[in-house]
């Protein structure tokens, strides 16, 4: 929650805490694990008027000072599609249906009320579900990358691995 806090403190366009955030701490609940340490809270934000990534330094100096115990990383999802050569995205939500696996593209931000509102790209089921799903958007191989250098297999056994879907064509016979 004070992560949460702090972030709203910068009063962002679009603003969410994403990713291992929200994904590792549903799969350490799902595997009666305490909570898992992060390597960084992913801060991502929606706005094109500022794309510049010394604004995305600055908001990360300022969540450091905040709270000095945790590593931040800042992104405004408004000049990732450059990084990624995909399309311009339209909003965070668009954004985050360009990540790799479909269960990291999940993020909650506290609202004017101070509850937590959730923005799932591709919903939140097959999170609970412990799968690990390929985002078809990005290729295979980045996917498969993510899984062995994350070691989230190992860390979380009782995840499952959706594979990957090759359909070969057939060609229809015109007789």
């Amino acid at each position: 929650m004070r992560a949460l806090r702090c972030v709203q403190s910068l009063n962002l366009p679009q603003c969410y805490i994403a990713a291992g955030f929200v994904r590792n701490l549903v799969w350490d609940a799902c595997h009666k694990y305490p909570p898992s340490a992060l390597n960084d809270i992913d801060v991502i934000y929606f706005d094109p008027s500022d794309t510049s990534i010394e604004h995305e330094q600055y908001l990360e100096a300022l969540l450091q000072k905040t709270m000095p115990e945790m590593t931040w990383q800042v992104r405004n999802q408004a000049r990732m599609h450059e990084k990624h050569q995909d399309r311009p995205y339209a909003s965070t939500l668009d954004a985050m249906r360009f990540w790799p696996e479909k269960e990291t593209a999940i993020a909650v931000r506290l609202d004017m009320n101070q509850r937590c509102e959730v923005i799932a790209a591709f919903g939140v089921q097959s999170l609970f579900e412990l799968k690990l799903s390929h985002n078809p958007a990005r290729p295979w191989s980045v996917f498969q990358q993510r899984i062995d250098h994350k070691q989230w297999l190992t860390h979380w056994p009782k995840l499952t691995v959706t594979t990957q879907c090759s359909v070969a064509a057939k060609p229809i016979n015109a007789e």
